[in-house]
């Protein structure tokens, strides 16, 4: 393929080209409207498109019509003056370069060798450094102060700025990627890798590095802070986020999946700033194509306002003088693999392979230099030019914006780092290129300095007198202090009383209630606490209704920026359909991925905005830990609160549905997160008591980072009272005795058992211990392990304990307190995979056995799946005579009789549960 020819490159519209014959344009103009006058609007469509047809098919460089050329969206004419001064500010970003790649450098010393990144921060530099003086608000700032998501490569550059600053000195910078080993003094000296608020939890807001989920984060955080404001919470009008990426990062779907959200909601509190150096961590983005001018089309078409920041000020003169278009030419039609390419060589280089393309190129710089030529810099490398475009996105209302900034990877670190495939990996520099790079920044930094011990050159503070330095704190006391910083638990809130859960406890009389509709009781009982349900934050993807949850559409309204302008279909119902500017539920519609990005917005709001939010997403589990698993750990590492309620969960309760609606394995995942502390209950009240120690632990006096994930089912069952006495301490630890069997009628040398049952799995554990003493007189008592999770959690903390101190004086484990003098072989059932009971089974004192609904789901009632399975209450009772007749207590036969008895081959013959509700 030619240089002239398209190729997969977005060509764009030569509005601002001069017109060199008016005349023969005039005659195509008048042509057009005789078409529409004598065909009309439709016939005049129709060869306009067959007229692009045919020039895609003659090579013209045809665009999308969603873009423009490849130059600054900004004219220079219309630049405003730079407020700074540019001789600090140069000064300041030289010592942040220096620093930043020193630390990275420093950590590849012998003995160490971490690792780190040097070039993203290169490229990005004078993006963050124009934010950092001029636009990025502090929370000490009179509006509250902005979010900023930093790119998780940039870090060091982060962590260079807070040095300069006086906030982390040279024994932190020696610290970097060595958290638990970097001790200087005595005291671990240690900074993380990348953006992580839970190692680092008064520095870092937002993590980043785990690509993709910074660009919807970003999105749902602009929209939670219009949600606070739009409800009255806290004035966030001041308030703008900021995120900044990597153009390969837009490659992730979730990077650019929530763009139309932005849009539709005029999200013009949030802009993305693009690092468009061209390289993902491998190569080129776009090597035949161009991906600035892809990633303009595709903004537009989604609603948002983009600035493209392609060329710095260099090139202003040249396109001044491009009367015919030649140059502009030329930048449509380069790739991006040519653009990268040029940046890895030289001037002469740059002016043979770029500018003499064309006769009337090379004549505009044939009286240049190679030096004049090579220092021709793009425009995310000017600080005029990015101060320009930051001023306009800030400036724009009504929809957010997006800056697409063309840079150089690598940029100022030398020949073997710029624009290189294999920047990304490089993490150390050569002595030849630590001379040059000095040299470059201007440091004072002697050859023997670095001659003596390369590994370790010095890092560079002037001093807080320093003229940059004493500017460089001006510019952040002025906007509201350091950035990044988080700051937590400033404002507590009222948690509900006694009276909210008495309902709960009181069962469902006669009616049956699946565990999902008695969540939902329990949570209109904790909205009545009026100084409590404003902090409640619903968040629901399209599936209120299979929750039950459509009953607080006409009481707190679903939340829409723009109210409800129509009139639903259901507008004489009781349950109808309500949106409302202030309304309180989040309805993400089917978006898995925005709900949890939502979740994490509102479950950190207590940092992020100093008010403490509550929000409880309610979703179908096989479609939260499954599908979103990176996002809930970002939550996580976010140090989110709030409540994940996996509902219709199970593998066998939602059977109609069939396989990739039947979750068997979610505490599994949610076990993967050390911040989720997850629950299966099986009745009402255990939920009662479970959600108000959550509220306790996560809102409470003493507030932890944990997130709540509790699995509710549904199917419907008759929900108990709660038993006098009941033993609360074993529903929130994970198991309780819930129904000891009874010897009346068996004889005291009855055979013994236990059995240990979570969720809707309960019910047939009680129907097996019912089988066991009327069929064959054996005695099986009923436990309810409300946590597998969290009784593994207690065991690993005590073998932790043990493997420290072998012969520390520790209380055992609460599953060895409770089964230690329980008689009998112990039995385990639930309607997840065998691996959620295997969880304790290290803990189990005696004999343990194991059942689960492993394997694919499939689409059948909910009595055959568990028939098919064996974990229904004649297969529980089956596996008891199992081991016991393998201890000698029972004959062998039975076990054998009881499985022809209850047909446990014939999948027609189950019946355990409920087959009544939507399965």
């Amino acid at each position: 393929m030619s240089q002239n020819e398209v190729g997969p490159i977005l060509n764009g519209l030569p509005t601002n080209l001069p017109d060199i014959d008016p005349s023969e344009t005039a005659e195509w103009l008048e042509s057009l409207d005789g078409v529409i006058d004598a065909g009309g609007r439709n016939r005049a469509r129709y060869v306009m498109l067959k007229l692009l047809e045919r020039a895609r098919e003659r090579h013209i460089g045809v665009p999308s019509l969603t873009g423009t050329d490849y130059v600054n969206t900004i004219p220079a004419a219309k630049e405003p003056a730079f407020p700074g001064d540019e001789t600090l500010e140069r000064g300041i970003r030289r010592l942040l370069r220096w620093n930043a790649a020193i630390m990275v450098h420093r950590a590849q010393r012998p003995g160490v060798g971490v690792g780190g990144h040097i070039a993203s921060y290169a490229s990005s530099a004078t993006l963050y450094e124009v934010g950092m003086n001029h636009f990025f608000r502090g929370k000490d700032h009179p509006g509250g102060g902005d979010q900023i998501y930093f790119q998780g490569h940039a870090s060091p550059g982060m962590y260079a700025r807070a040095f300069l600053e006086g906030r982390l000195d040279e024994d932190d910078m020696d610290g970097f990627r060595q958290e638990h080993s970097h001790y200087v003094d005595g005291k671990l000296r240690a900074l993380p890798s990348y953006p992580h608020p839970h190692q680092m939890p008064n520095f870092w807001e937002f993590p980043t590095v785990s690509m993709g989920l910074g660009p919807i984060n970003a999105i749902w955080q602009a929209q939670f802070n219009r949600y606070l404001h739009n409800r009255g919470i806290k004035d966030t009008s001041q308030q703008h986020v900021w995120a900044f990426l990597g153009d390969g990062e837009m490659d992730e779907v979730e990077s650019r999946g929530a763009l139309q959200l932005a849009a539709n909601e005029e999200l013009d509190n949030l802009t993305f700033v693009v690092n468009c150096n061209l390289q993902r961590l491998d190569g080129p983005v776009r090597g035949n194509g161009k991906i600035v001018q892809e990633l303009e089309a595709f903004f537009r078409g989604a609603g948002w306002n983009v600035i493209k920041l392609v060329w710095g000020r260099g090139w202003d003169p040249l396109l001044a003088n491009d009367t015919d278009g030649a140059l502009v030419n030329l930048m449509n039609s380069t790739t991006d693999g040519d653009f990268q390419t040029f940046k890895a060589n030289d001037g002469a280089y740059v002016r043979k392979f770029f500018f003499e393309r064309d006769p009337r190129t090379a004549a505009m710089v044939k009286d240049w230099s190679d030096d004049e030529i090579w220092r021709l810099t793009r425009g995310g490398h000017d600080f005029a030019k990015v101060y320009s475009a930051y001023k306009a996105a800030t400036e724009f209302t009504g929809a957010p914006t997006v800056i697409l900034a063309h840079t150089i990877k690598g940029y100022f670190l030398g020949k073997h780092f710029a624009g290189r495939n294999a920047t990304h990996q490089m993490k150390k520099l050569a002595l030849d290129d630590l001379k040059g790079f000095r040299d470059r920044v201007d440091v004072p930094v002697t050859d023997a300095q670095l001659e003596e011990n390369p590994y370790q050159p010095p890092y560079i503070h002037p001093g807080q007198d320093d003229p940059r330095i004493q500017y460089l704190q001006e510019r952040r006391r002025e906007l509201g202090g350091y950035l990044p910083e988080r700051r937590a638990d400033r404002k507590f809130i009222s948690l509900p009383g006694d009276k909210a859960y008495e309902s709960s406890k009181k069962g469902s009389g006669n009616q049956q209630v699946a565990t999902t509709m008695a969540f939902v009781r329990l949570l209109k009982d904790l909205m009545r606490d009026k100084s409590f349900a404003p902090r409640v934050v619903p968040i629901i993807p399209d599936e209120a209704r299979t929750f039950g949850m459509d009953a607080f559409f006409p009481t707190i309204k679903i939340y829409n920026p723009h109210g409800q302008n129509y009139t639903p279909v259901d507008n004489e119902l009781f349950l109808s359909y309500r949106e409302s500017k202030s309304g309180q539920i989040i309805h993400t519609g089917i978006n898995e991925a925005g709900s949890v990005a939502s979740f994490t917005a509102a479950g950190s709001s207590y940092a992020t905005h100093g008010e403490p939010m509550v929000p409880i997403y309610v979703f179908y589990s096989m479609f939260g830990f499954q599908r979103t698993a990176d996002a809930i750990w970002a939550a996580a590492d976010q140090l989110a609160r709030g409540f994940l309620i996996g509902a219709t969960a199970g593998r066998t309760t939602l059977t109609g549905e069939g396989l990739q609606h039947m979750d068997g394995h979610s505490p599994i995942l949610a076990s993967t997160n050390t911040a989720v502390v997850s629950y299966d209950p099986a009745y009402g009240y255990e939920i009662a008591h479970i959600m108000r120690d959550g509220l306790r632990r996560m809102y409470g006096e003493d507030p932890e980072n944990v997130i709540y994930y509790l699995t509710v089912y549904n199917e419907p069952i008759v929900q108990p009272a709660e038993p006098e006495g009941i033993e609360v301490e074993g529903i929130l630890r994970g198991m309780y005795l819930v129904k000891p069997g009874s010897m009346e009628g068996v004889g005291e040398d009855a055979r013994r058992a236990q059995i240990l049952a979570s969720g809707v799995g309960l019910p047939w554990a009680i129907e097996a211990q019912e089988l066991l003493k009327d069929d064959y007189g054996v005695v099986a008592d009923v436990w309810s392990v409300t946590s597998w999770g969290e009784l593994r959690r207690e065991g690993l903390e005590l073998d932790s304990k043990l493997f420290h101190d072998p012969n520390g004086d520790f209380e055992a484990t609460w599953v060895e307190q409770k089964l230690k003098d329980a008689p009998g072989p112990i039995v385990a059932v639930s309607d997840y995979m065998r691996a959620v009971p295997d969880q304790i089974r290290q803990w189990v004192p005696g004999d343990y056995t194991t059942l689960g609904a492993d394997g694919f789901g499939f689409s059948d009632t909910r009595a055959a799946a568990r028939r098919y399975f064996n974990i229904d209450g004649p297969s529980v009772a089956v596996a008891v005579l199992q081991r016991l007749a393998a201890n000698g207590e029972v004959p062998a036969e039975w076990a054998a009789e009881a499985a022809a008895k209850y047909k446990l081959d014939d999948v027609t013959a189950g019946a355990s549960g409920n087959a009544g509700g939507d399965a």
